[in-house]
């Protein structure tokens, strides 16, 4: 058997860790910090924030956090409800500028059970998809490539967001 060195793994796994658990949200701690870059924010609205997944399952893979700490759907206003599903609109077309993903996937885990990794703060996954994206190395080895780094996705997607073709939605 051929084995694969995968270092960013471990970070990955680590956040499951008990003592992470018990930690702050990631999320209301990210976002009280000034850098964005730092924390991969790549835009920032009245109820809710972009930001790159740092464990990409595709290049480009988002996750829109409403900045409201809650694990409820159901508990999210209407006007987080608009601003969420605007701004996926808004980054559907930044990605589809930026990259030309062929479809995407957006969802929520909702709950642990669910495959939430951060469960306790609601947030939805937009990920970028190509024909052929998924292929034989996540079913023989469990490991996934990711065509782009998260250091060159950043400011092309933070400054695609901020086009004004990209400012009606």
């Amino acid at each position: 058997m051929k084995k694969l060195f995968s270092p960013w793994r471990s970070a990955y796994i680590q956040t499951f860790s008990e003592k992470n658990r018990s930690r702050k949200c990631l999320f209301c701690s990210m976002v009280k910090e000034t850098s964005d870059a730092k924390n991969l924010i790549v835009w920032r609205g009245k109820f809710c924030f972009v930001v790159l997944n740092r464990f990409p399952y595709n290049s480009g893979h988002l996750m829109i956090v409403p900045f409201r700490h809650t694990s409820h759907f159901g508990k999210l206003s209407g006007e987080e409800h608009a601003e969420i599903m605007m701004v996926t609109g808004k980054c559907i077309k930044a990605l589809e500028a930026i990259s030309g993903p062929h479809g995407f996937n957006f969802g929520a885990n909702l709950g642990r059970t669910a495959g939430a990794g951060i469960d306790k703060h609601i947030h939805f996954h937009l990920v970028p998809r190509w024909n052929g994206d998924t292929n034989f190395m996540p079913i023989l080895s469990d490991v996934k490539l990711v065509s782009e780094s998260i250091a060159e996705m950043w400011p092309r997607l933070r400054q695609e967001l901020k086009t004004k073709k990209n400012s009606r939605l």
